[in-house]
């Protein structure tokens, strides 16, 4: 089965992934651009989601790595020509990620309060950290079964349908953002966070129902839990761990930065949480080229196209560089216009304006890292995976931030410690794609 490897076979998986792998942070941006100015409690209120965005995605991240297992199994199958050997084991991963899910969604509610403090939420802060939470964790286990099916449908080399769905969320959380938090006279009483939480809620509930139906009526897998237990369950088990054990290290990092953070003050944590709502933004923008090569690249290995491998890893990498000048430049252009839309406390966005530059100038980086990123899951290298962030966060991320902290940068060290980290992940993941593939390419 050929795969053909230029700009229009890359962008028509690319494109696609680019959208629909936003919505989740879009649902988290939208929320801190509108939260950001409710008149009653505002700075109060944009504190409380960013702490509760930071949990929930570190949740979200480290139970949805089943959706790379799944994806870089699937294409690796497509690309053999034996995809009806692996048809029955998407509804079982599913089925038992779900099911954990769920288990540990239940487990917080008796210690949301203490695992809140670790952040060191109190107060007002703490107060609504606690109600936003109670409201927006329903719709985690509806996450992570849409992402999985969004797996599914990356390993078919199909992003268009998953970037339908992610359009049809972000549009409706949006809407429902503005009508529930700021209300409607004489019809939609204001909910301020609240509102905001319902929002994000109904809006993955309809993703995860329109991605099933999907799903139903557009591919030959059905989500049945069927026995006995496919061939390839061990291997994606193993996967999905090493990933779970990465996306731990990944969020130690997050949740460290959120916590150092929230220690400085009310106006830091503020400024941090939309520093990394649109670190994260822009990174799931890169990544549609991660989502490209993670597609295409295991169904080439599956089909043992090295030359072809070789290829699609120096196209996927040139165009995620000049996307993330282009957001570099966006970002210089509209350096101050763009913190306004988040906040109108100007001594959230003082301190926000102060460390924006670090994390533009950091994209270059960062595109190595989340392209390759993605090419590493579809090859199904999750342990180098692993090993690469436990490295990066704990020989980089963490003693950068402890230093720059003991030299008195306070803020700065935060975002030069995110800067470390990226460059420790990026050139790892470009010396072992080259050292393991390039013997394998003819005339490379």
């Amino acid at each position: 089965m050929s795969t053909q490897i230029n700009f229009k076979s890359i962008n028509q998986l690319a494109v696609p992934a680019t959208i629909s792998g936003i919505a989740e942070p879009l649902l988290s941006i939208t929320d801190t651009a509108i939260v950001g100015n409710i008149p009653v409690n505002g700075l109060e209120s944009l504190a409380a989601a960013g702490i509760v965005g930071s949990f929930l995605s570190m949740l979200i991240w480290v139970l949805g790595q089943t959706r790379s297992s799944i994806s870089a199994i699937i294409s690796q199958y497509l690309g053999a020509g034996k995809l009806k050997e692996v048809e029955n084991l998407p509804a079982q991963a599913i089925f038992f990620n779900v099911s954990l899910s769920v288990v540990i969604l239940l487990s917080t509610v008796f210690f949301i309060e203490d695992i809140f403090r670790l952040f060191e939420a109190k107060g007002k802060i703490l107060e609504l950290c606690v109600s936003y939470y109670a409201i927006r964790v329903w719709g985690f286990p509806l996450t992570l079964f849409t992402f999985a099916i969004f797996g599914i449908f990356r390993g078919l080399q199909n992003t268009y349908y998953p970037m339908i769905i992610a359009l049809i969320g972000a549009v409706l959380n949006v809407v429902l953002d503005f009508v529930l938090v700021y209300g409607i006279e004489g019809w939609v009483p204001a909910m301020y966070l609240e509102g905001a939480a319902w929002a994000s809620l109904i809006s993955q509930a309809v993703m995860a129902l329109l991605v099933f139906i999907l799903l139903l009526k557009k591919t030959s897998i059905r989500l049945r839990l069927t026995f006995p237990l496919n061939k390839e369950i061990n291997r994606l088990i193993v996967m999905s761990l090493n990933l779970f054990v990465r996306a731990l290290a990944l969020n130690a990092a997050l949740i460290i930065a959120v916590r150092e953070a929230t220690a400085l003050g009310d106006k830091y944590i503020g400024a941090h949480t939309i520093a990394i709502n649109l670190w994260l933004f822009a990174a799931f923008f890169i990544d549609g080229y991660g989502a490209a090569g993670n597609s295409m690249g295991g169904k080439l290995l599956g089909a043992r196209d090295y030359n072809g491998l070789w290829k699609l890893a120096k196209k996927i990498i040139q165009y995620g560089l000049v996307v993330s000048v282009i957001i570099m430049v966006t970002g210089f252009v509209f350096y101050y216009s763009i913190g306004r839309l988040f906040s109108n406390e100007m001594v959230v966005l003082e301190t926000f304006y102060s460390i924006f530059f670090i994390m533009i100038l950091g994209l270059p980086m960062n595109t190595l890292a989340f392209v390759y990123d993605g090419l590493f899951k579809g090859l199904g290298e999750m342990k180098y995976l692993r090993n690469v962030l436990l490295s990066a966060t704990f020989l980089g991320f963490i003693p950068a931030l402890y230093l720059g902290k003991a030299l008195g940068w306070g803020f700065y060290a935060i975002w030069i410690a995110f800067a470390v980290w990226m460059a420790i992940r990026g050139f790892s993941l470009v010396w072992k794609f080259r050292r393991k593939f390039r013997p394998l390419v003819q005339n490379p």
